[in-house]
């Protein structure tokens, strides 16, 4: 099979047109039609469905697709890894995250990355799904438990916790509850048990649910439980990592907390020599350990 029609076939079939395909490769439609129908016939079948909506693979071109997708990735792979020069930071690094990590504890730290390598581009992948890290659908994970893919380099970063929290203008005034049984005179916060979230947290909302709280705020990720928090609705759920950007935040109800959540940074084997990997890494890393300092700082000031 000819290399450049394959990498035609790819674009045409990840992007479902073959005028869009054309406008990626900076070629005409008819160019780009030519190709795959004389990779059809070298095939000797059929690659795509053509409708007026635009093209569907077929079950031959599904398994033509997975191919050239690996292919893709692996080629991407190997790119990174050339471009990556041994005295510099440069070039595009995918990272994943959960959305809560990513918005209100990763992003507002990363101008610091950014000044240190100017000509880094990052892209920010933030969704609860785990990213395949091997077959490269990012390059770096931080995730709320330990990965179970395999041929991944890992590191502990730290452990948290979900804890409830209000503003001290809400506890004024609608008052401090001393037990659970006393937030149902409260609004809580927190996402529905049932969306995609860390366990331990879904853990915390049910055991306060069940102590019937007649009113409740549910928003599908921490950075909505946060604003209602900050705007003095009610009551919140959320992870601890937050008391250190947000001192306005009041612990309520201290013997109250879901289990320990380890939180892991990840990436494959084959990164390990990458520049971009390894500054990333290490600037996670050192902003945990300020994160850490401030954290116990605050602690002691209590």
């Amino acid at each position: 099979m000819d290399w450049d029609k394959l990498r035609i076939f790819h674009a045409v079939a990840d992007a479902g047109s073959l005028t869009h395909a054309g406008d990626a490769l900076h070629l005409s439609q008819s160019a780009v039609s030519r190709q795959i129908r004389a990779l059809e016939e070298s095939l000797g079948t059929t690659l795509f469905h053509r409708h007026a909506r635009g093209l569907i693979l077929t079950e031959q071109g599904e398994l033509l697709f997975d191919a050239t997708s690996t292919m893709a990735k692996k080629l991407d792979s190997a790119a990174a890894r050339i471009r990556d020069s041994e005295e510099e930071v440069f070039g595009e690094l995918r990272v994943t995250t959960t959305v809560g990590f990513g918005t209100l504890w990763l992003a507002p730290r990363l101008v610091k990355l950014y000044e240190r390598y100017p000509e880094l581009k990052i892209d920010l992948l933030l969704e609860e799904r785990v990213l395949d890290l091997p077959m490269r659908e990012a390059d770096v994970a931080i995730r709320m438990k330990e990965p179970a893919q395999a041929d991944l380099i890992r590191k502990r970063l730290l452990n948290i916790r979900m804890r409830l929290y209000a503003t001290s203008e809400y506890l004024a005034r609608c008052g401090r509850p001393e037990s659970l049984a006393d937030l149902r005179q409260h609004r809580l916060i927190c996402q529905n048990p049932v969306t995609p979230q860390v366990s331990a947290g879904a853990h915390l909302v049910q055991q306060i649910l069940s102590h019937e709280v007649h009113s409740t705020l549910t928003v599908n990720n921490y950075f909505g439980v946060l604003q209602g928090v900050l705007n003095h609705i009610g009551i919140g759920v959320l992870p601890d990592y937050l008391t250190v950007d947000f001192p306005e935040l009041e612990r309520v109800l201290p013997d109250v907390e879901s289990v320990e959540v380890p939180v892991f940074l990840a990436y494959p084997e084959e990164l390990r020599q990458s520049r971009r990997v390894t500054a990333f890494r290490d600037f996670v890393q050192e902003e945990i350990l300020a994160y850490r300092r401030q954290q116990m700082g605050d602690t002691s000031a209590e």
